[in-house]
């Protein structure tokens, strides 16, 4: 069984509920049993996470937390997810597609990192987006890729 813990630190009106975050991070796991937190934040937390853990400045749509067995101890953790509100609903808007739909791709996104999936490199980078792909049409969503009919 997957459990997932949805933490909101923001206030946004665009949130979807946390059956559909579970579902969705449900269907992007590979594995039969995992706990999987989920928190929503605003730019101000996102901004200050992805500089502390990436070096960058400014907020991201989606930083991702792979949990880390300890030596000799197998756990059922898969990881955290942050998921900054402000920016995933401006990029939905700016890319043209549903909320609801970039809203799950954030999440398949963030739960296939946890995973150990990447996209530093273009070999990488062409497995998981067919992965992410795949996962998207299951969950009745276009190719988060391909551009929006404008």
């Amino acid at each position: 069984m997957i459990h997932v813990e949805l933490q909101n630190a923001c206030a946004s009106p665009s949130l979807p509920s946390e059956q559909q975050f579970s579902h969705w991070a449900t269907t992007a796991t590979r594995r039969e049993s995992a706990e999987i937190v989920i928190r929503v934040v605003d730019e101000e937390e996102s901004a200050g996470l992805n500089r502390h853990y990436r070096g960058k400045t400014g907020p991201t749509n989606v930083l991702s937390f792979p949990f880390v067995d300890p030596p000799g101890m197998k756990m059922e953790i898969l990881g955290d997810l942050l998921i900054c509100a402000p920016v995933v609903e401006r990029e939905a808007k700016e890319q043209g597609k549903s909320l609801q739909a970039h809203w799950a791709h954030m999440v398949v996104h963030g739960v296939l990192h946890l995973q150990g999936y990447d996209h530093i490199d273009e070999q990488e980078a062409v497995i998981m987006e067919s992965e992410e792909i795949a996962i998207m049409n299951g969950l009745g969503f276009p190719n988060p890729y391909e551009e929006a009919d404008s």
